[in-house]
């Protein structure tokens, strides 16, 4: 039984005629009467599709967890003033282990009992980091990903402790001890700066910068996006551009899973559906037809080009990032999964299998 806490969230408020960022929803036309909001009656439409119920939201404790979900939260009251949404935060698998995840199975654990939660009845939508969500196992039957919010930051960054005046990667000395719970960031660390000596560090991000800033690390590379969720983007000294530090697959990106038989809660979710973020993120998660293991250094990005198309990038490298295969291909937004499906099959054909069995598992 996963162990559950709840809390409420308010309703933050809009004015008649806005959006909830403000944005005035109908402009006046010269000389004439400005015409009747459609606010009201889309809220009144959403409101309908959870009419007597409250939306309870489950997610990870972790502060940027829950902060995330809080960010979510809103937004449903911002479409649907009068819902009552609640947060249950459960405590996962992997955030109660401190050891490596493939004694858990992978990265499965952050999810497995939030899965469970939503199949039970025990939460109605669950807020997911997409690029903590395995892409080459099935989702259980009768969940889906209801919506994608827009793509946040996909970058990684580097953080030095309070006490240092380090500002970039080229600063550390030979030796210097980088922190990091990433094998893809290892990998991609070990190719440009193989003198490191890279230490493996779990737990929320919270307690990584105490860690830091108690002496046990000499840096820490972290996700961008993660430390905005959190309130500290300041901490963050050199941001890796994405040749330096190719992302996750899925990163910066909210997935809000819900339960297919969930028509109502489904239909409202989707309001919040990013189509961009969608067909990029549908491609990059194809790339895990490489069928890696929670070792494997898999990285993933994709893209919309300036003539419409999508660019989707893969990577897979050993584990020092002495070996690495590279490729990039571009097809229609129309059909992201193909493309995944293709560049995965590109990828093994250049030796991506090899590199991958080759990493104890």
């Amino acid at each position: 039984m996963s162990s559950a806490t709840t809390v409420s969230v308010s309703e933050p408020g809009t004015q008649p005629g806005q959006d909830a960022a403000g944005a005035v929803l109908v402009p006046v036309a010269h000389g004439r009467q400005a015409a009747p909001s459609p606010a009201p009656v889309a809220a009144a439409y959403l409101g309908q599709l959870v009419v007597g119920r409250a939306v309870r939201l489950g997610s990870r404790t972790s502060p940027m967890a829950m902060a995330q979900a809080r960010h979510v939260a809103a937004l449903l009251t911002a479409l649907v003033p009068r819902v009552e949404v609640t947060l249950a935060g459960i405590s996962t698998s992997a955030d109660q282990w401190a050891g490596d995840l493939a004694a858990l199975g992978g990265k499965g654990a952050f999810t497995k009992e939030i899965d469970r939660a939503l199949l039970m009845g025990e939460i109605d939508a669950a807020v997911h980091c997409m690029k903590d969500v395995p892409g080459d196992v099935p989702l259980p039957a009768g969940l889906l990903f209801a919506s994608y919010l827009p793509r946040e930051d996909i970058r990684d960054c580097l953080v030095f402790p309070v006490s240092s005046d380090g500002a970039a990667l080229a600063d550390l000395p030979a030796g210097a001890r980088i922190g990091t719970s990433s094998v893809r960031r290892k990998a991609q660390l070990g190719r440009n700066r193989p003198d490191l000596a890279v230490h493996r560090v779990r737990g929320n991000v919270n307690s990584r910068l105490a860690r830091l800033d108690a002496g046990d690390f000499d840096a820490l590379v972290l996700a961008r996006a993660g430390l905005a969720r959190i309130g500290m983007t300041s901490r963050a000294a050199e941001t890796f551009d994405t040749d330096t530090m190719c992302p996750a697959v899925g990163a910066g990106v909210i997935g809000l899973q819900c339960r297919a038989d969930d028509k109502g809660l489904l239909e409202l979710l989707r309001v919040l559906d990013d189509a961009p973020t969608r067909t990029h993120v549908t491609a990059e998660r194809t790339i895990h037809g490489l069928q890696g293991h929670c070792n494997s250094p898999i990285a993933g990005h994709c893209a919309t080009t300036p003539d419409g198309q999508i660019a989707l990038r893969g990577m897979a490298f050993t584990r020092d990032g002495g070996e690495f295969v590279h490729a990039m291909e571009w097809g229609p937004a129309s059909r992201p999964a193909e493309l995944g499906a293709y560049l995965a099959g590109l990828l093994l054909r250049k030796g991506a299998r090899d590199l991958i069995m080759g990493i104890p598992h």
